[in-house]
């Protein structure tokens, strides 16, 4: 199991590859996470490098290559969350040589309504339409459903107000996931997923929402987040 810095630095690293194609510098490393030296990134490092989960080449500047991730990240491994963006109404760009490709097919799955990031809504409980997802994006098991995001709280997560989330139904969360909470049975929210003994913290990933402690019985999980579609 990951600790927070790793996890922290792990999903830091992810977001940078996937936005520019390369690693963070150690110094950008070290302000992300607030640390004083670049001692603590490297001791980071080695620890992620020998729990397998990145790879570091020699002879290189930046030389970060990310091995696995882990489930709360999407990975199929084992532990923040970045979804995988599907964007759409966008013009047509060159696509880097070590991306894969987005679509293959798509699947129809139902429009429940809207999630708050943010301030929990009243429960969602009604398809209103049908939402084409692709085929890569969802589970191998399991029913899925889509939300529209109202709200801000996720945006450290790359969860943007207007998303629309990819949700597979289930009643059990992992300590990370990013999980459809309902709360006392009439509020939905989308939140970070951690137990804390008998009870449950939903987490936001915005310093401007604190997280909310709750009986564990005051929290059933409806479905675990798997993949976003933005459109621009």
């Amino acid at each position: 199991m990951l600790t927070k810095k790793q996890l922290d630095l792990l999903e830091f690293i992810h977001k940078r590859v996937q936005r520019d194609g390369v690693p963070p510098s150690f110094d950008e490393m070290k302000i992300a996470l607030d640390l004083r030296s670049k001692s603590g990134i490297h001791r980071l490092i080695t620890a992620l490098e020998e729990r397998g989960f990145i790879r570091r080449l020699a002879h290189r500047a930046r030389a970060i290559e990310i091995v696995r991730l882990p489930e709360s990240l999407g990975g199929k491994a084992t532990a923040a969350f970045t979804p995988r963006v599907i964007q759409g109404d966008k013009p047509d760009a060159p696509r880097p040589a070590n991306s894969e490709p987005i679509t293959i097919g798509a699947v129809e799955v139902p429009m429940m309504g809207r999630i708050a990031a943010g301030v929990p809504i009243e429960a969602i409980s009604e398809v209103s339409h049908q939402v084409a997802v692709p085929q890569q994006m969802l589970s191998s098991t399991g029913e899925h459903y889509a939300l529209e995001v109202k709200g801000d709280s996720m945006i450290d997560a790359g969860i943007n107000d207007g998303d629309v989330v990819i949700i597979r139904e289930t009643s059990t969360a992992d300590n990370g996931d990013i999980v459809v909470a309902l709360v006392e049975d009439h509020e939905a929210t989308l939140k970070r997923f951690m137990r804390r003994g008998t009870s449950i913290a939903l987490e936001a990933a915005n310093p401007a929402y604190e997280t909310r402690v709750l009986p564990s019985d005051k929290v059933k999980v409806q479905g675990v987040l798997v993949g976003l579609i933005r459109t621009y």
